[in-house]
């Protein structure tokens, strides 16, 4: 049983969350996170990657000098490929459409879930009381990741309905926000700790946070 500190808005411990970690995959499973942090990075590809060939780059295609009689190398126009400026010898022409990678449901959102259990055991998730503020306002949040010793990048896990939490980490250049129902182990692996508040991590850990309009990716 994992006891995850809760903090209040002073960073101040007033109790602690049990988690079972039957429920995150009993323990790190450094393979299946890898499979998954492959996976997720391969579906954001876009494949739009192109060079230009001969036929591609501008420039004349009169041949630069004569033939014989110069003493250089016979030399034709200046868009081959062993010239500055000039094409590519084997371009990049057409768009590969598929780079998505799949895995099974069920080994998707255990990877989910290992990632999540991945922070624990690092000390690495700082959870609160309530992440809830009057108005979007970046020195509040500010302060209060302050507050936990958070110095690194930071991954802001939060509920749909609290927009004044996400508003107010957008100008904060190293945190970012996201719906705690679409928390997934390539933005938990990509930042150093996760912030989030007791009534949205415990209802990730119960499976009540995807019981909204199914965009999840649990």
């Amino acid at each position: 049983m994992i006891k995850l500190p809760v903090y209040d808005k002073n960073g101040k411990q007033v109790e602690t969350l049990d988690i079972d970690e039957a429920l995150l995959g009993d323990e790190v499973r450094p393979h299946l996170l890898k499979q998954a942090y492959v996976m997720f990075h391969a579906n954001r590809r876009q494949g739009s990657a192109r060079t230009r060939g001969r036929s591609g780059v501008e420039g004349s295609t009169r041949k630069l000098y004569r033939q014989k009689g110069t003493g250089n190398a016979r030399a034709g126009a200046s868009r081959t490929n062993i010239r500055r400026g000039g094409g590519v010898a084997f371009a990049k022409t057409k768009k590969r459409e598929e780079f998505r990678l799949r895995m099974p449901r069920k080994m998707r959102r255990l990877a989910n879930r290992n990632a999540l259990l991945a922070k624990l055991v690092d000390d690495e998730v700082k959870c609160f009381t309530d992440l809830d503020f009057e108005a979007p306002r970046t020195r509040d949040l500010k302060e209060l990741l302050d507050a936990v010793g958070i110095n690194r990048t930071c991954l802001l896990a939060v509920h749909p309905d609290n927009r004044n939490a996400a508003l107010s980490a957008r100008n904060l250049p190293d945190v970012d926000s996201i719906r705690i129902r679409q928390l997934n182990a390539f933005d938990l692996l990509n930042h150093r700790f996760l912030v989030t508040d007791k009534a949205s991590l415990q209802s990730f850990l119960d499976g009540t946070a995807f019981s909204g309009d199914g965009k999840g990716d649990e």
